[in-house]
């Protein structure tokens, strides 16, 4: 049924602002992960301190799958409603909470454990949030529409990275180095309760979408989408592979790359993140709407070629001293990386039928995000630091392209058919 212009832009504002602010708390530790560093794991080599810090970044991430199973079980048996909004509360309390954490010079190693909890708590957040607030904005689309709605749920995680990414160049510009290493550095996290509690606001405002016992699983929505989507699992697990590695490296590892490797101070590294993001941003709901008029398969093989051919020349652009080249450079991955994100949603909804679609699009979304996106900065420190080459990430995303092509040329098109 079409929905009013008003009922479509409510749903695009509740599934919006959960991702924001979930998002804005999760990328503010990566942007300041080089500081946490030095303040919850001190070590006398600084590029030890700095996986420490992206360790635990990505320790987060290896709770997603958890998370998958927790918000995916209340999604299909509850609701979707129930879900967004136990994931929100989730995201805002850790985030405020890392914002007054005593640091490793006041109470030693607990500071460095407190934060590692935190973590694992946020990760079980985003686990629920980000394929839940997809799954609510397609199913909440008129025909025709879903890959343009579906794009939303990308669209609030980029601003919310996007506004983290401002934030943190804002306190450090403001406050300047020194003070944001002191404590400047807790600003945006005290900063994302405020996010948080509008959030909570917005979906406990939604309308009660309770799933009825006719309509819910027979068995553990878990079990039964192992059971009988397990094909659909591995693929969405292999279409994300790319967009994982691809957007960590470029968009939130890339402020660490830019001031270690091409020595840029770090308020002109989240400057050049900031506009380049803003691009992407502008990027992923337009590539929404082509794959509701081109279909989804013919823009997600261009995307991930593009991105196979050009990722060492646009990461050589990237690794200048001029300021037009990095940003002409990260500015291409802006363009290619947000095509493919901004289809992808719409894909992955669909790919699964209502029944277990949260458990489903869950598990081999965020099993491949735990693995391969919050990894990524890790990988790529190490990578530099043993091979000696500053280009050695380019190959890594090069790799993961090519396993993402493979995934997509077993999809079938699904923009035209009605939702499973």
């Amino acid at each position: 049924m079409e929905q009013e212009p008003s009922s479509t832009r409510r749903a695009i504002l509740a599934g919006v602002i959960g991702n924001l602010m979930e998002w804005y708390d999760f990328a503010v530790y990566g942007y300041f992960a080089a500081i946490l560093g030095r303040q919850f794991f001190p070590a006398e080599d600084p590029v030890s301190s700095l996986l420490a810090a992206f360790g635990v970044f990505a320790a987060g991430f290896l709770m997603r799958p958890f998370g998958s199973l927790i918000f995916g079980h209340i999604g299909d048996r509850i609701g979707r409603k129930a879900a967004l909004t136990l994931s929100v509360a989730a995201m805002a309390v850790p985030t405020f909470l890392i914002g007054v954490l005593p640091t490793h010079a006041e109470i030693g190693v607990t500071a460095s454990a407190l934060l590692v909890v935190l973590r694992l708590i946020q990760g079980l957040s985003v686990g629920g949030e980000c394929t839940t607030s997809s799954i609510f904005l397609v199913e909440h689309a008129a025909a025709g529409r879903r890959g343009f709605l579906g794009s939303w749920n990308m669209f609030g995680a980029i601003a919310g990275i996007l506004l983290g990414s401002a934030v943190g160049a804002l306190v450090i510009t403001t406050l300047g180095t020194a003070t944001t290493d002191a404590w400047g550095w807790r600003v945006p996290f005290l900063f994302g309760i405020v996010l948080g509690a509008v959030g909570l606001y917005l979906r406990r405002s939604l309308a009660d979408d309770a799933i009825a016992r006719a309509d819910r699983p027979l068995h553990l929505p878990v079990v039964e989408a192992f059971q009988t989507e397990w094909r659909g699992i591995i693929r969405v697990f292999c279409l994300n592979i790319v967009q994982a590695v691809g957007f960590y490296i470029c968009f939130v590892y890339v402020t660490t790359y830019l001031r270690q490797v091409d020595l840029i101070s770090a308020s002109k590294a989240l400057d050049l993140n900031s506009v380049s993001m803003f691009g992407l941003l502008l990027m992923v709901p337009l590539a929404g709407t082509l794959s509701d008029r081109f279909g989804r398969k013919p823009l997600l093989l261009g995307a991930v070629v593009a991105l196979f051919c050009l990722a060492w020349p646009l990461f050589w652009l990237m690794h200048h001293p001029a300021t037009a080249m990095i940003l002409l450079g990260q500015g291409g991955f802006a363009v290619v990386i947000g095509l493919y994100l901004g289809v992808i949603p719409a894909t992955t909804v669909e790919a699964f039928p209502q029944r277990v679609r949260c458990s489903a699009l869950s598990i081999g979304f965020n099993t491949c995000m735990g693995l391969f996106g919050g990894t990524a900065p890790m990988v790529a420190v190490y990578l530099i630091q043993r091979s000696h080459n500053d280009l050695s990430p380019a190959f890594y995303l090069m790799a993961m392209a090519a396993v993402s092509f493979a995934a997509i040329l077993t999809l079938k098109e699904t923009a035209w058919a009605p939702l499973r």
